[in-house]
């Protein structure tokens, strides 16, 4: 009850901030004339989402798609070659080496060549966005499955656990919290690979939005886009909160403090 109350009042103080911004954001194009162009009102922005719901909620709707979709595929590569990393040396050497040196060349740069070989449909957005999100769960995953106390394999292999048991049932546990920080990580870099493959190749999804108006200076447009694609983000890393909540309800990070402080205090 205790936790509820408190997130409660924290998102209280985040609307009332919001508002707060809005109302001076408001008051300031108003007193110094700034042209639409420049910078609308949150009025106008409002106003804008208003006269065409149904054409942005259908362009949010893309982006989401092809957002969760490069997300679904960068976990599943991630977690995978961070398994194989882990128990061989050779794709340690080989895989590994090769995703960092990849992970340091702009996304950005290589997101035409994904144009060239896929075409401008929904294929390339996903595989740019899977691009762009695949290496933090890569890095999480290997950290997480080694960073097993040695002891507990000992016991593993004491028990006659197989390797594939000693994963699912002793590593995997233990790696599964790094995995989703990872996870938490990676979903907001999905929702620029989605955006950077709009922007570069697409005719619809928010970010051909973004670019449409930008030639055209709708700028209230823009902002309206802006605004969903943050609301879009906050959402999708809300929902990996979420799982992670779950998913690693025994794990300290899941505790809170509170506790933990009042044990102290009480010795």
């Amino acid at each position: 009850m205790q936790k509820l109350l408190s997130a409660l009042n924290r998102k209280k103080s985040l609307i009332i901030m919001l508002v707060l911004f809005c109302l001076v954001w408001q008051f300031a194009v108003q007193v110094f004339k700034i042209r639409p162009f420049l910078l609308p009102a949150p009025s106008q922005i409002i106003a804008e989402f208003l006269a065409y719901p149904q054409f942005f909620l259908k362009e949010s709707l893309y982006t989401l798609w092809t957002t969760f979709a490069g997300f679904l595929v960068a976990v599943i590569v991630g977690v995978t070659c961070g398994i194989g990393i882990v128990y061989s040396r050779f794709l340690e050497e080989t895989v590994y080496t090769f995703l960092v040196g990849l992970n340091s060349v702009p996304k950005v740069a290589l997101a035409p060549l994904f144009v060239i070989w896929m075409g401008t449909g929904v294929e390339s957005k996903i595989a740019i966005g899977m691009m762009i999100a695949v290496f933090p769960i890569l890095i999480a995953t290997v950290m997480g499955l080694k960073s097993i106390d040695p002891e507990m394999l000992n016991m593993a292999r004491a028990a006659h656990a197989s390797k594939v048991d000693a994963l699912w049932k002793v590593r995997m546990p233990n790696a599964l919290p790094s995995i989703l920080s990872g996870m938490k990580v990676a979903i907001s870099f999905a929702l620029v690979g989605a955006i950077v493959g709009e922007f570069v190749a697409g005719d619809t999804g928010l970010g051909h939005v973004i670019l449409v108006a930008q030639g055209a200076f709708e700028t209230p447009r823009v902002f309206v886009a802006l605004v969903l694609l943050g609301v879009l983000g906050t959402i999708l890393f809300a929902a990996i909160e979420l799982m992670e909540r779950l998913l690693v309800s025994w794990h300290v990070s899941q505790r809170g403090g509170h506790g933990a402080s009042q044990t102290i205090l009480s010795i």
